[in-house]
C-alpha cells in the first residue's frame, strides 16, 4: 500500500514539473535595447519628448524665452570645422540650432541623418548677420552664399549639456 501511495505522489510531482504549453493567443513582447554613444553629461533616454511636441513649444515662445527640456530629433547638419554645433530637424522646414554648454562637447562630423537625444535648455534668439555668416563658413558654404546673408533672423536654439547618439 505504501508503494502505491509513493508511486502516485511521484507521478503528481513529475507531472507538476512538466512545462506548460504556451497559449497561442498570448504574445511575447520583445523589448528592443537601443545602443547610444554618450557625449557631455550622462543622460538617459527616458522621458525625452518627440520633436513634434518641441516644435509646438518653440512656436509659442518669444525671443528671450527658455525652457529646460530633453528631446529626440534627427540631425540635419554638423559643424564641419570642429563638430561644435549641429542643427536638428523640427519638421515643416524648421530646424533648431544646437550649441553645447561651456563649449564642452564636440560631435562627430558625419552624423547627418542620425537620431539624437539632447538634454538642456531650449530658447529663442535673434542671430546677427555676422554670426550667421560664421556658421555658414563652418558649414563650408560658398562665398556667394555667405554674402547673401544680409538680415538677422529669429532662431530656435538649444544649449545642450548632454547628448545621446543612436547607433
Amino acid at each position: 500500500m505504501k508503494s502505491i501511495t509513493l508511486t502516485i505522489i511521484c507521478l503528481f510531482v513529475l507531472n507538476s514539473c512538466k512545462n506548460k504549453a504556451e497559449n497561442p493567443q498570448e504574445k511575447q513582447i520583445e523589448i528592443e535595447k537601443t545602443d547610444y554613444t554618450s557625449f557631455g553629461n550622462t543622460i538617459i533616454a527616458d522621458d525625452a519628448i518627440a520633436v513634434a511636441s518641441m516644435a509646438t513649444h518653440y512656436k509659442t515662445m518669444s525671443v528671450g524665452d527658455s525652457i529646460n527640456s530633453k528631446m529626440t530629433a534627427t540631425v540635419n547638419k554638423v559643424c564641419q570645422s570642429k563638430g561644435c554645433w549641429m542643427t536638428l530637424d523640427l519638421g515643416d522646414n524648421e530646424e533648431v540650432m544646437v550649441k553645447f554648454k561651456d563649449y564642452a562637447i564636440f560631435m562627430p562630423k558625419d552624423i547627418a541623418g542620425k537620431e539624437v537625444i539632447i538634454n538642456g535648455k531650449a530658447y529663442v534668439t535673434e542671430v546677427s548677420v555676422d554670426e550667421q555668416r560664421h556658421y555658414a563658413e563652418d558649414e563650408g558654404q560658398s562665398t556667394e552664399q555667405i554674402a547673401s546673408i544680409t538680415e538677422p533672423k529669429k532662431t530656435y536654439s538649444f544649449e545642450a549639456d548632454g547628448v545621446l547618439l543612436k547607433q
